[in-house]
């Protein structure tokens, strides 16, 4: 299967039953004032209406370490293919994810489980794009789930980086390319932001997530994407380490990356959230040298 998959392409495949599709939006508004953070499960907006037979992935807490000091925190390989399983997901399953919002979610949960080694695909445009054609939804609980047995698990860790790497690229002490995928005015610190700084990582450049979509919330043709991401940071020597707020937006950047062939691509998972937060830690504000 490819990264990406169209509406029809997984409305005629609706009724194989080798095929698991998830829903996997998360409710993360816009924050209105600094510290504005407010989060909620996507289930209730699932219940509403949602492709038919697909089921409600837990990125908030199920699929997440919630013990961890940053919400959406990467689990164990061992709890995500197991959550994956109960829900239908595995040993002999193919799966295509989806979300309701702006395709960042379905990034993220395509992420993980490429970092563990299992192959799924993103719908690309998501459950709009399903909606904008006219395909077929339904609403209230799914039918009787059937656990399967997980998938085998296949570590790459390099998919991830953690707060004392990138403080490593930050300060020149070990090679890499910091990529934030925050909007630019949450960039450059113009914006109200959800955590205890606003700004970016010193000597980050800015790739909005956003700009890699087109007006109907599908990602761009690849020549199209190369020309958004530009060739200076498309062929710059990595590796790339994207982040965000919370190391959302920055899957879709990833996604993206690995679609114009790029492979060596970390997400830092604590992103803002964690990196923000640490009074210790460098943030700069403004527009990346040009």
């Amino acid at each position: 299967m490819s990264i990406l998959v169209d509406s029809h392409w997984l409305h005629a495949r609706l009724a194989d039953p080798t095929l698991v599709v998830l829903d996997a939006t998360v409710v993360l508004p816009s924050p209105a004032f600094d510290g504005d953070y407010r989060v909620s499960s996507g289930e209730e907006g699932w219940l509403q209406a949602h492709i038919p037979g697909a089921r409600h992935a837990d990125l908030l807490t199920e699929l997440a370490d919630t013990q961890a000091s940053f919400s959406f925190a990467l689990p164990t390989p061992e709890t995500l293919v197991s959550v994956l399983a109960n829900l239908g997901a595995g040993q002999g399953k193919t799966l295509v994810i989806y979300d309701r919002a702006d395709g960042f979610w379905a990034a993220r949960l395509w992420w993980m489980l490429r970092s563990v080694g299992i192959d799924a695909s993103v719908l690309d445009g998501g459950f709009n794009a399903w909606r904008a054609a006219g395909l077929p939804e339904h609403n209230g609980p799914a039918e009787p789930i059937t656990p399967v047995q997980p998938w085998a698990i296949h570590p790459r860790p390099n998919l991830w980086i953690d707060r004392h790497g990138v403080e490593a690229i930050a300060c020149g002490h070990a090679p890499g390319v910091l990529i934030c995928a925050l909007g630019a005015a949450l960039f450059e610190g113009s914006a109200p932001t959800r955590y205890a700084r606003r700004g970016h990582i010193p000597g980050s450049q800015n790739l909005p997530a956003r700009q890699l979509f087109d007006a109907h919330g599908r990602y761009l043709p690849k020549d199209a994407l190369a020309l958004a991401i530009g060739p200076t940071l498309l062929h710059s020597d990595g590796p790339l380490v994207v982040y965000c707020g919370g190391g959302i937006s920055a899957a879709a950047n990833a996604l993206a990356l690995t679609l114009l062939g790029r492979q060596d691509i970390a997400i830092y998972d604590g992103s803002l959230q964690e990196w923000a937060a640490d009074a210790r830690l460098p943030m700069t504000t403004g527009a990346a040298p040009a």
